[in-house]
């Protein structure tokens, strides 16, 4: 049988009914890594363990014991997210022969389920970046154009999806990072609210932004993944105590005269018009679905890309001090004493936008502008999250774009820093106001581009927005459409 693009779903009934082996399902996937090199959206590939494991689970089949809910599910993990004994670069030099000693609460999540671990997935360095061109081992190829990037900062991870390299795959999500990249790749990209699902394990970005959810092939994959990685976790005290729901059941749910809301301040001037045709042809559907579409504002989110950029460098200048070449990771063989330790190690391990981050963060942090600026920023931070508080108690949830354009060539905004900002201007506001949201596919551009469609959630409901998404689905084909390379 054809192992092509098959669904979460899909593959854990094939197993049951022995109409393939795990090992035979793991070997497809390992042959289709090794045949797409060139996507470069692998960093490691753990090919003996992931084999060694499909072995073991075929050997549960044989004995008819019954299958976790990942059991067999070949899936890759973002390198930002640590994994025990497999090398975790987060796509930095400095990190590039780092072993991690520990699993991350969501691969231990996976891992008990009995998912096999394919490997580690290219990403911008330390996730800053919204194409995947900032990564130390080379940007990643969207299989939709190889000429394009696969967005960022879990490019790598999207790209890997929409390649069938995997059935799925973990990313994280900072900015847009989960949402963007499953966008410009045709994916489901779920993140889910702050503390839904605990980060311990992640390589801290932002800490107070940051955020793993999956990116899947459908939203039923998207709510599965979901079910397994969501909860509170003793081990990272920003974890939400509020308990899991189960995000499958009624996922089928009818929206017919369910709330949308459309803020007019999301239809700006730098939308592309095919992504502008897009959003509207999807609400027109929705509206056919029954649902209730009302037009909202939300006058304070034109200042969520402005906070993002003043709130997220600070913190990346606190969490990337640890990498200083003396405790671990790269360390500069032209060092003469110790501040040249700290200097060189750091001048030649770390890539241009980290070190542009550490400095605007640093500047941000000083003595006399953390008044003016990082002060402010966290002032007008409460205000676009009561705004929100308010728009939710009107509607259920909210319909924006995902991205202002499709996927950009590589390239074409690298060496224009604020350009290559604004990619993240529909998607920055979950974030900052601690929402949930969740990119499907929207349609494609002339040129064969897959849009996405971005739902937002108060947070914590994250079941809301993967009901109206899967409601979407069910009426449209965008997310059977697969690259032809």
């Amino acid at each position: 049988m054809s192992f092509e693009y098959l669904t979460i779903s899909r593959v854990k009934k094939g197993l049951e009914e022995k109409q393939f082996s795990c090992q035979e399902l793991t070997d497809y996937y390992l042959k289709r890594i090794d045949s797409f090199k060139e996507l470069n959206s692998f960093i490691t590939v753990t090919a003996d363990t992931a084999l060694a494991q499909a072995e073991k689970i075929d050997e549960k089949i044989s004995r008819r014991s019954k299958l976790e809910l990942l059991e067999g599910m070949p899936m890759a993990v973002k390198d930002i997210i640590m994994a025990k004994a497999v090398k975790t670069t987060a796509g930095s030099k400095i990190l590039a022969d780092y072993l991690a000693p520990y699993d991350a609460a969501v691969v231990s999540k996976l891992k008990e389920r009995g998912a096999v671990i394919l490997g580690k997935n290219n990403c911008d360095e330390f996730a800053m970046g919204s194409s995947n061109e900032t990564s130390a081992f080379g940007p990643v190829k969207n299989p939709w154009d190889k000429q394009r990037v696969s967005g960022g900062s879990s490019g790598g991870s999207a790209a890997a999806v929409a390649a069938d390299l995997c059935v799925a795959a973990l990313g994280t999500d900072t900015g847009g990072s989960i949402r963007q990249p499953a966008a410009f790749c045709g994916l489901v990209g779920l993140k889910p609210t702050y503390g839904r699902v605990s980060r311990y394990g992640l390589m801290s970005m932002t800490s107070s932004l940051d955020q793993a959810g999956p990116i899947a092939k459908c939203v039923e994959d998207a709510a599965i993944l979901l079910n397994v990685i969501a909860g509170p976790d003793e081990n990272d005290f920003t974890s939400s105590t509020y308990e899991a729901e189960d995000y499958l059941s009624d996922l089928n749910s009818d929206i017919k005269g369910r709330t949308i809301g459309v803020p007019k301040e999301y239809f700006t001037s730098g939308m592309d018009a095919e992504v502008e045709k897009s959003i509207k042809e999807a609400i027109k559907k929705f509206e056919e679905l029954g649902a209730v579409v009302k037009e909202v504002s939300l006058p304070h989110t034109v200042y969520s890309l402005a906070v993002y950029y003043i709130i997220m460098p600070a913190e990346v200048s606190s969490n990337l001090a640890r990498y200083d070449g003396v405790r671990y990771g790269f360390k500069s063989q032209l060092a003469k004493n110790l501040f040249e330790v700290y200097a060189k190690s750091r001048s030649e391990g770390l890539g241009a936008e980290v070190k542009r981050r550490i400095m605007m963060g640093a500047y941000v942090l000083s003595a006399g502008y953390q008044d003016a600026y990082y002060k402010q920023a966290k002032k007008v931070q409460k205000l676009i999250q009561q705004e929100y508080q308010k728009i939710f108690s009107q509607v259920e949830v909210l319909l924006t774009p995902t991205a202002p354009t499709a996927a950009f060539k590589i390239g074409d905004k690298f060496d224009d820093p604020l350009t290559m900002y604004l990619s993240d201007i529909y998607t920055v506001s979950a974030n900052i106001a601690g929402l949930c949201g969740l990119s499907v596919p929207g349609g494609f551009s002339k040129e064969g581009l897959p849009i996405g469609l971005q739902l937002l959630g108060a947070p914590f409901e994250e079941k809301k927005i993967l009901q109206f998404a899967y409601n979407y689905q069910e009426a449209t084909d965008w997310h059977l459409k697969h690259p032809n390379f």
